[in-house]
């Protein structure tokens, strides 16, 4: 028989609980200027006007009973200080690891901040008040209100934690919920979330898939065919980049540890006379392999 497969241990304790500020402890010191940053100031003005929207991610003290380290949430936790907030709300984490929150959290996407927008105005923040917080004007804000009028709630779903820029969603809304759904798990499966992706795959929605009000005219000749070709390159050269993408990190890797090797033989200057009397050639490759800084960088990407 097969062994009970183990069960997988929640990160964090199943609720947050409001913890005392003086029983939060930094793991890290700010620096002294911190509070005249944009950062700081945009997060207090958004904690000042609507509350704390994420919770500070803590651990359990482990020498002082009773007090927490906070892991994720040092700005927050500050600006509640400063504000003058007695009380902050946290989840407790079971393991330390602030690197897994510090640096692969994923912050806010425009579906997240629209929903936290309209949770605020449902509870009473005026449209003025979220515009201090989120330093937009109140007119955009109303805007954003209205992001996500006329897309299906599937497709709402599928997006709701991609880095889709707004601009994507008045290209969904012209296409019907079920083509909708087509394009969002196209997206997905390609990781492009780009204004030129939904455009393209507008262009080659029949004019039967699209929303009403958003028909268009059927053009003779072979646009349409050219137009789903060209979608079907995109198609393939993305699966490309990300097979390029996830190669990149380890290909890096390995050209650091050739440099330093190759770099060391340079130094020894035997190594050198004997390469350049017998392989100079060699020696003028081995030179140019030692030069370099890093792997050029691919599409959108910028070098390691």
């Amino acid at each position: 028989m097969d062994k009970p497969s183990k069960l997988i241990e929640w990160g964090f304790d199943e609720e947050w609980i409001d913890i005392p500020m003086e029983a939060l402890h930094p793991l890290k010191p700010l620096p002294p200027t911190i509070k005249l940053s944009v950062k700081f100031l945009q997060i207090r003005s958004s904690v000042e006007a609507i509350g704390l929207v994420e919770p500070l991610i803590v651990i359990r003290h482990p020498t002082l009973p009773g007090c927490f380290s906070i892991l994720d949430g040092h700005l927050r936790s500050e600006a509640l200080r400063d504000l003058g907030i007695e009380r902050a709300r946290c989840l407790i984490a079971k393991d330390d690891e602030s690197y897994t929150y510090n640096k692969h959290v994923n912050r806010l996407a425009a579906i997240q901040e629209h929903k936290m927008i309209v949770r605020a105005y449902e509870r009473g923040v005026s449209a003025e008040r979220l515009s201090a917080a989120l330093g937009i004007s109140a007119g955009v804000i109303r805007e954003r209100f209205k992001m996500l009028d006329g897309i299906c709630d599937e497709a709402v779903n599928l997006l709701a934690e991609k880095p889709v820029p707004r601009g994507v969603f008045p290209i969904l809304r012209q296409m019907q919920p079920f083509r909708q759904i087509d394009v969002a798990h196209a997206m997905i499966n390609l990781g492009n979330f780009s204004l030129k992706l939904a455009l393209a795959m507008l262009e080659t929605t029949p004019s039967d898939q699209l929303a009403e009000g958003f028909k268009k005219k059927v053009e003779r000749g072979g646009s349409t065919e050219v137009i789903q070709r060209l979608e079907r390159e995109l198609a393939a050269l993305q699966a490309d980049t990300r097979l390029l993408e996830d190669s990149y990190g380890p290909d890096n890797l390995k050209l650091v540890v050739i440099k330093t090797y190759v770099a060391k033989l340079l130094d020894n200057a035997p190594i050198v006379r004997w390469l350049a009397q017998f392989h100079a050639d060699y020696l003028q490759q081995l030179q140019l392999v030692a030069e370099i800084r890093t792997l050029p960088a691919g599409p959108d990407r910028s070098p390691t």
